[in-house]
């Protein structure tokens, strides 16, 4: 049950990363076509308004479909039409005419051709495959070619849609550790709420109240504090405490080991209410930390280490299956990184990702025309290539 519960956690976070891409799009003026909760086959779908809404029986995310991502190219008509002439040669002249239009770019003409072709290819004689795929091929030239297509649109548009998806994976992660903050234990302290029996911390008389204002000397905050401890690995350490206003040393100690692998005193911390404005703050900076460790962890891939961080969505809905295991808040904590990394992967400079259309959309608006369809494909051949070589390393992690 956790690992379904997960399954979908995941899968409601790429939901999101579409509804960025659709809401923005609608609210600059372009019309997706098609918007689906799931991937198909449809299990049920609607149009309204030109849009075709439907839930697909995959239940992993959505997508959104964006017409004109492309400049339209004389290779669209070969693949859409390629085996419609092939049964019916007298299709060839109208198809050279439409090839011929692309290719110097009048695309007004272009889409005044493509009624005459489409009474061509109604009145010839095909089959069920090649009038389906030629009918395809009308729908999405007939939308490359029109005034809300994306690749005709002005840059701040285009880079708005494309990065909404990230955007909003983005606001989810900050409003997701924003929410735990206010409403979940609040924010840790150095101050001793309770002292577990038969610890490390009960051997050397650290009481509730106490507060930890230093450890091997060393002045600690809330998450120092831990970080310390677990990195002793065992060794003697001396802890400093407030109590009653006066400093005490407490006789030095060994940290045991859980059965997490991490090393404790055995005492539980104090935590304390959290308003609203310090967590949207202590979130952004959270967000800013992570960002920072994420990027390094790509850093060292570069230089060729760090391959053991990368993850699959297999080890993904594992995590998040064991967090979920140790209550909803760590499961929504999780799910906030989660979201966090989905943004910043998406965000990487690299075709087909968010960021490589940003970066060609910005290209294309500094040269002031769109860049030819065979370069995008060749980049993000290179693209592809590099975010499969990232998943598979995390597979073989997982596995």
């Amino acid at each position: 049950m956790n690992s379904l519960i997960a399954i979908l956690g995941l899968a409601f976070l790429v939901l999101v990363h579409e509804a960025g891409h659709f809401f923005t799009a609608r609210l600059v003026g372009m019309q997706p076509r098609k918007f689906y909760i799931g991937f198909p086959p449809a299990v049920f779908k609607l149009r309204r308004k030109g849009i075709e809404y439907g839930i697909g029986v995959i239940p992993l995310g959505g997508y959104v479909k964006i017409p004109g991502m492309h400049r339209p190219a004389p290779s669209d008509v070969d693949a859409h039409f390629g085996r419609a002439i092939e049964e019916a040669p007298q299709l060839h002249v109208p198809a050279e005419r439409l090839k011929r239009l692309l290719e110097e770019g009048h695309f007004e003409l272009a889409i005044g051709s493509l009624p005459a072709f489409e009474r061509a290819l109604a009145e010839t004689e095909l089959s069920e495959g090649a009038r389906k795929g030629s009918e395809r091929g009308l729908t999405d030239l007939a939308d490359s070619l029109g005034h809300d297509a994306y690749w005709r649109q002005r840059t701040w548009k285009k880079v708005s849609v494309i990065g909404a998806g990230p955007g909003t994976n983005l606001v989810f992660a900050v409003l997701a550790f924003t929410l735990l903050l206010v409403f979940g234990p609040g924010r840790g302290t150095t101050t001793v709420a309770q002292v577990e029996p038969a610890r490390p911390a009960q051997q050397i008389g650290l009481r509730a109240g106490d507060r930890i204002v230093a450890i091997n000397g060393k002045p600690v905050g809330y998450v120092d504090m831990f970080e310390e401890i677990n990195g002793s690995r065992g060794r003697p350490i001396r802890v400093v405490i407030q109590r009653d206003g006066r400093r005490i040393t407490l006789p030095p100690v060994r940290a045991f080991r859980d059965a997490d692998d991490r090393y404790r005193l055995g005492f539980r911390p104090d935590f304390e209410p959290v308003p609203v404005h310090v967590a949207v703050w202590e979130s952004l900076r959270i967000t800013g930390v992570i960002t920072k460790e994420i990027g390094a962890v790509l850093g060292r891939l570069v230089r060729g280490s760090g391959r053991e961080e990368i993850s699959s969505p297999i080890g993904i809905v594992r995590g998040s299956s064991t967090a979920l295991e140790r209550g909803f808040e760590t499961f929504f904590w999780v799910l906030g990184l989660i979201s966090l990394s989905l943004a910043l992967l998406n965000l990487l400079p690299l075709l087909p990702l968010d960021g490589g259309h940003i970066a060609f959309s910005i290209i294309e608006g500094i040269r002031g025309r769109s860049v030819g369809r065979e370069v995008y494909e060749r980049v993000s051949v290179v693209g592809i290539a590099l975010v499969l070589t990232l998943f598979f390393i995390g597979l073989s992690n997982d596995v």
